[in-house]
């Protein structure tokens, strides 16, 4: 027990579970910018009150909310236990060191996205999954829905909250840039066979998943969705 605990606690183990935990939050990612894209149908937000409420209502999306957010605080706690170590085991700089020769600046600022981000994850739950799932939705659509969508709408109308998930998927998007291959290489699913096109799935998602995601507050501000 004590040899399984000292594993988990070292640095291999910490980046082996940043590692999982980053796979898991990107399968997450994909299925939250579907549901996402369903506004973009414009039909009023029957179609996307229609895709949250089954999301909200099927017993193996809840269960997987828990492992998402013991699977988020997980990888937080060993993004912060890692930068930690790293500091300790340097904890006075290199006299002359040029990070940029070895490394792009976005890989060396992990934990400055990765902070960005968490501060929009809170502001996010608080205006969505708190309602949706604790008090309520009180005005439902024209399905009979709770209708998530007029949420939306009148969030999106606050420019400081457009700006905030603009600027938090500019993070994600850099994030997810050295991120996604990272996780792959950590679990040892690095080969010059299947690399390069982990490097390019990677790229595309790291554009596109966030393009996304800042589209939709964008398009319901600027009022192309209605």
């Amino acid at each position: 027990m004590s040899r399984n605990t000292g594993f988990f606690t070292s640095s291999i183990g910490r980046k082996l579970v940043m590692g999982l935990t980053g796979l898991f939050l990107i399968s997450f990612l994909l299925v939250h910018c579907f549901l996402n894209a369903l506004i973009f149908i414009n039909d009023g937000g029957l179609t996307f009150n229609e895709g949250a409420h089954f999301m909200g209502h099927n017993w193996v999306i809840r269960t997987m909310e828990i492992v998402l957010f013991l699977g988020l605080i997980a990888h937080v706690v060993q993004s912060l236990l890692l930068t930690l170590a790293n500091k300790k085991a340097r904890p006075v700089a290199y006299g002359a060191y040029n990070g940029a020769a070895n490394s792009s600046w976005y890989s060396r600022s992990m934990g400055l996205l990765g902070t960005l981000i968490l501060i929009f994850l809170i502001v996010h739950l608080a205006h969505f999954w708190v309602v949706s799932r604790f008090t309520g939705i009180p005005t439902e659509d024209a399905n009979g829905r709770e209708d998530l969508y007029a949420v939306m709408k009148e969030t999106f109308k606050m420019t400081w909250v457009v700006a905030l998930y603009c600027l938090s998927m500019v993070s994600l998007a850099f994030h997810l840039l050295h991120g996604f291959q990272s996780a792959f290489q950590t679990l040892g699913l690095n080969h010059k066979k299947y690399t390069p096109a982990i490097k390019k799935t990677g790229l595309i998602f790291a554009l596109v998943v966030p393009a996304i995601f800042a589209a939709m507050p964008l398009a319901i501000y600027l009022g192309i969705v209605k």
